[in-house]
């Protein structure tokens, strides 16, 4: 079920032209197809559901529920609900069309100023997304958010990849695909002082023209989004070197951080809080 939140200010990028839900309106048409096998579903859904402890469970950056959806059945004889934000209207159409039993409960809003106050057992951010919030000081922002609508003892999953060190700098143009009526380039332009890169899906078709499909993100190391996630008030819980569990490696080329809020404090019997 699609419910659209009211208005706010959102987190956009430096690129000319480019919004938060300009990424989520160039891509739905071809996500699931682009990015069907980037990760391991069921593994990711077992990891989450039990971290989760019975949830809710909320996603930022709902996509087209490639997540959202199959985590929520898998969660339904639990009782575990599963609440997703995207700013894209495409993206949540196509998570709508997936979502036949109407488990998940889709809202169209970003990720720092539009999440929903549940309180939530575990929040998490997949596959690079939190990295789609591009403005200064906007992965602070998100944290801070996430804080305020988990739990006590609540978690927040980041799944990102690792920074090259030293990070790549400067432009490159290369090809995705090429068939005998289908042209798809991909230009990128990294900027390492703003820890930002952006691109551009160039594609080519001799009966369709030429279609565009941007992308922008400012990344961040492990270590830095650690120190956000502790002046939010979370601490490391576990970092991964994907999901499954694999160990985190000095050369692993991506993570999965868990981070973590204080747990509730107890009540003794006689009404002492320990």
């Amino acid at each position: 079920m699609l419910r659209r939140q009211p208005q706010r200010p959102r987190y956009g990028a430096a690129v000319d032209g480019y919004g938060s839900s300009t990424y989520g309106e160039a891509f739905a048409d071809v996500y699931d197809e682009w990015y069907a096998e980037i990760s391991d579903v069921d593994t990711t859904v077992a990891d989450l559901l039990d971290l989760a402890e019975g949830g809710p469970v909320l996603e930022l950056g709902v996509g087209t529920g490639r997540l959202a959806v199959p985590l929520a059945e898998a969660g339904r004889v639990g009782g575990v609900r599963v609440v997703g934000v995207d700013t894209s209207p495409l993206m949540l159409q196509r998570l709508a069309g997936r979502d036949t039993a109407h488990l998940v409960r889709a809202l169209e809003a970003d990720m720092v100023t539009g999440l929903p106050a549940g309180p939530f057992g575990l929040a998490f951010v997949a596959y690079n997304t939190l990295f789609n919030l591009t403005d200064e000081g906007a992965h602070e922002a998100c944290f801070s958010a996430v804080a305020g609508c988990l739990r006590p003892g609540g978690r927040f999953v980041v799944e990102a990849f690792v920074p090259d060190d030293p990070p790549r700098s400067g432009d490159d143009v290369s090809v995705r695909t090429l068939t005998a009526d289908r042209v798809v380039l991909s230009v990128t332009r990294h900027e390492p002082d703003r820890q930002s890169v952006a691109g551009q899906f160039v594609e080519l078709t001799e009966s369709g023209g030429v279609r565009l499909r941007p992308w922008s993100i400012r990344y961040a190391t492990p270590e830095q989004l650690d120190r956000l996630a502790e002046a939010a008030g979370f601490t490391l819980e576990h970092r991964w070197a994907g999901f499954g569990r694999t160990p985190f490696e000095t050369d692993s080329p991506r993570h999965v951080s868990v981070y973590q809020l204080p747990g509730a404090a107890a009540v003794t019997p006689d009404g002492r809080v320990t």
